[in-house]
C-alpha cells in the first residue's frame, strides 16, 4: 500500500503526468523528467499506449460484445477511461476497477460517473492478492457471464514470471469461456527503453521490470489471440498509421 505523500515519486502520479494530467507533485514531475532525458519518446508513448486500451475495450465491447471489465491496476482516472469507452459503445457495461493506491481510489471514486445503465466502481485490492478482489468484484460482475479482464502496464510491477503467470492464471480461471484477457508492457527490444527503466527504478517507488516479447507471450497460453495476436500497440487494430513503440500488447479469448 502505497500513501498520497509529495515527497515520495508514486507510479500512478508519474504516468499521469507523463499523460498531460494534472494529479501529481514536484517529486513526480522530476522523476518522469528524467526518464524523458534518457527516453525523450516516453510521454508521447503513454498516449499511445493509452490509445491501445481504447481501442481494446472499443473493439471487446463492439465486435466482440462484451458487457463486464475488470481492469487490474487501473491508475488515475485521464481521459478515455475504460467505462467511458465501453459504455460510449454499449451503455449497460459494467467495469470494476482495481487498484491499491489511496490516491487513485479517492480520485476515481469521486470523478467517474457512470452511465445509469451500467456500472463503474473502484476497489481497493492488491495486484499479490486477487482471491479477495475477485469475491467482491461479483457485488458488480456476474462471472457466470464472459469478462474482459485488463492487465495494461501492470505486469512489469512484477518481477517475477512465475509469479505473474500465477496472478493472471488465477483471474483467467475465475472466468467463464467467452471471456478475454487483454495485456500490454514495456519490452526489453531497445536501449533507449532499458535505460529508462533503469532510470524510473532508482526514483520510483514501484519499479518496473521489463520482459521481451516472448515471456510476454506465455500470459496468453491456453488462449485464442485475437488478430494481429502480440504485437506493438501501435499495430494493434490502429484506426491510422501510427509509430511504432517498444510496448506490446495482445487480446485472447478464454475457449
Amino acid at each position: 500500500m502505497v500513501s498520497d505523500e509529495p515527497t515520495v515519486p508514486h507510479t500512478a502520479r508519474i504516468w499521469n503526468f507523463l499523460l498531460g494530467g494534472k494529479d501529481n507533485y514536484a517529486v513526480d514531475r522530476a522523476v518522469a523528467e528524467q526518464v524523458l532525458a534518457g527516453q525523450p519518446t516516453l510521454a508521447e508513448n503513454a498516449r499511445l499506449s493509452r490509445a491501445y486500451l481504447t481501442r481494446v475495450v472499443r473493439y471487446l465491447a463492439g465486435e466482440a460484445g462484451i458487457r463486464q471489465f475488470l481492469d487490474i491496476g487501473a491508475g488515475l482516472p485521464t481521459a478515455d477511461n475504460t467505462h467511458e469507452v465501453a459504455q460510449s459503445v454499449a451503455p449497460d457495461s459494467r467495469i470494476v476497477y482495481v487498484d491499491n493506491d489511496p490516491l487513485v481510489l479517492t480520485q476515481g471514486r469521486a470523478l467517474l460517473t457512470s452511465h445509469p445503465d451500467g456500472a463503474a466502481v473502484y476497489l481497493d485490492g492488491s495486484l499479490y492478492d486477487l482471491a479477495p478482489v475477485l469475491r467482491e468484484a461479483a457485488g458488480t460482475l456476474d462471472f457466470a457471464r464472459p469478462v474482459a479482464v485488463l492487465f495494461m502496464g501492470v505486469l512489469g510491477h512484477v518481477e517475477d514470471d512465475a509469479v505473474a503467470n500465477d496472478l493472471v492464471r488465477t483471474v483467467v480461471d475465475a472466468v467463464p469461456p467467452g471471456s478475454y484477457l487483454a495485456v500490454c508492457d514495456s519490452t526489453d527490444n531497445t536501449p533507449e527503453v532499458v535505460e529508462a527503466a533503469r532510470i524510473w527504478n532508482e526514483s520510483a517507488a514501484l519499479p518496473y521490470h521489463l520482459r521481451s516479447p516472448a515471456r510476454l507471450a506465455r500470459f496468453f497460453e491456453g488462449l485464442e489471440l485475437v488478430d494481429p495476436g502480440l504485437v506493438p500497440v501501435t499495430r494493434w487494430r490502429p484506426d491510422a498509421v501510427l509509430p511504432e513503440i517498444d510496448q506490446y500488447g495482445a487480446v485472447g479469448r478464454k475457449p
